[in-house]
């Protein structure tokens, strides 16, 4: 392309190569501690609640946080914000590496995470803005295989530098990426804005104070007790905000969230599904990225290789499954990968023993990594496709909220389980606290699948779009 950086229009092919480097980098983090938390866990004296907060403090800072990253984006300029949440991600990552304590590492991880919840969004929003419309689906399948790979590696980079190097380089990796990614965005990113022209600060407050609410009670619900005062207190008080935050947007001249978004059942059901895939995945990942360390004894790395077969597949199915999207639309990819993911995890439930060997393992951490692959690309090509395109920021938003609140619920209540039911004192232990917990991973994926039967198809989400779209506009108009 011979545009100019200054052009109006967006250069797609750095846009890709940035939005994409900064979100392999995000991906990476999500899964590149998981490898590490036993070796944390002994260096620190790290107990399963500090593990826990190792990382829900990213998840958690990322999940009520992200509605606020794209506000700013869209109020504030989209380049700009992403370029800060970019530097803020490569300051704490700096940070987490330098980290003396439990508690140092909770708290940078949780400034990652507000970095992240800045960053990904935008992403989405940048590359959409950059894309014809018809060309959606294959860049965000590409967009979605990018964050297969950083899923992917994940396990196996922090297993390889904590086998070779020490953990503290897991974050070490992040900063010069960041330096890099800075002044790229800087000159070849276009600035664009969102539809409302101030920002939503009622709504920012509550809704982040309302989710940190309910997901600070669950976290700590089996430490506390789950009808001590202070959970039951947290609790009641966050639903209260989230509720005053629903009130809120029905009225606010600027809404962060417009609620229209769902009234429409393809927005509503994607989500749904969306949330559902987040909890039963990232809950039992959380557990299963120990279990060949602390059960069978091997090394970081050799453990992160293992998984390599659920996690490597998103890269290569989901692209495919962006182009699909555009064909035969989001409904039968998402009901059918969330459909394998919960028969592969209910599998996995089922045959994990202390001793299982691990050719019994890989059919099902195959379908698992299929079925997160069918879903990743079909939901943000049904998400964006339900809104109008100057709302791609508020919906990426909402979306990536949903089902980042999603993970971090589902590892909340999985560890719960697993630590009313098992533990760390021995191979057996664990495995009982495992296996008990998996299957309400399970229950849960086998319910998005039944939610994403309720997306329309191809030709009634046009329709229902088409539809929406005028009415949409008057109400802009009339406020």
């Amino acid at each position: 392309m011979t545009l100019s950086p200054t052009s109006a229009r967006p250069r797609a092919g750095w846009t890709f190569a940035i939005v994409s480097v900064a979100l392999f980098m995000t991906a990476l983090d999500n899964l590149v501690v998981s490898t590490a938390l036993p070796t944390i866990r002994v260096d620190l004296g790290a107990s399963l609640e500090s593990l826990e907060w190792t990382v829900n403090a990213y998840t958690l800072a990322f999940a009520v946080l992200l509605l606020t990253g794209a506000a700013l984006g869209d109020r504030f300029g989209r380049k700009r914000m992403f370029s800060i949440g970019i530097s803020l991600f490569t300051l704490s990552s700096a940070a987490a590496a330098l980290a003396p304590s439990a508690g140092a590492l909770v708290a940078a991880r949780g400034l990652q995470g507000v970095g992240a919840a800045i960053v990904l969004p935008l992403t989405l929003t940048l590359l959409s803005e950059a894309v014809p419309t018809e060309k959606r689906g294959l860049a965000i399948g590409a967009w979605s295989g990018i964050s297969g790979l950083g899923v992917a590696l994940g396990p196996v980079v922090g297993g390889a530098v904590v086998d070779g190097i020490s953990w503290h380089w897991i974050f070490w990796l992040n900063v010069p990426i960041g330096l890099a990614l800075v002044p790229l965005a800087m000159r070849y990113l276009t600035e664009s804005h969102g539809p409302a022209d101030r920002l939503d600060l009622p709504g920012i407050g509550l809704a982040g104070l309302g989710l940190l609410g309910v997901v600070f009670g669950i976290v700590r619900g089996e430490a506390l007790g789950w009808t001590s005062a202070p959970i039951v207190g947290t609790i009641a008080a966050g639903l209260v905000l989230l509720v005053a935050f629903l009130a809120w947007e029905r009225r606010a001249p600027a809404p962060m969230l417009p609620l229209r978004f769902f009234k429409s059942r393809a927005f509503a059901a994607t989500n749904g599904a969306s949330l559902a895939m987040f909890f039963g995945v990232f809950g039992s990942i959380f557990l299963l990225s120990q279990f060949f360390q602390t059960t069978q004894g091997l090394s970081p790395l050799e453990s992160g290789l293992r998984v390599l077969p659920w996690t490597l597949m998103p890269m290569f199915v989901a692209p495919i499954a962006g182009i699909l999207s555009d064909r035969i639309g989001a409904r039968p990819l998402m009901a059918t990968g969330l459909a394998l993911q919960a028969i592969a995890i209910g599998w996995l439930a089922a045959v994990s023993t202390p001793t299982v060997a691990y050719a019994a393992l890989i059919v099902p951490f195959i379908l698992a990594g299929t079925g997160m692959a069918l879903v990743f690309a079909p939901a943000a090509n049904s998400v964006l496709g339900s809104v109008r395109p100057e709302e791609a920021g508020q919906a990426s938003g909402a979306t990536n909220a949903i089902r980042e609140l999603g993970g971090v619920l589902g590892v909340a209540v999985l560890a719960s389980v697993f630590t009313a039911n098992g533990g760390y004192e021995s191979p057996a232990a664990y495995v009982d606290g495992m296996t008990a917990a998996l299957p309400i991973g399970a229950a849960v994926l086998a319910v998005g699948a039944l939610l994403a039967l309720l997306i329309p198809g191809k030709r009634r989400a046009g329709v229902e779009a088409e539809a929406e779209a005028p009415a949409a506009a008057l109400a802009e108009a009339a406020r």
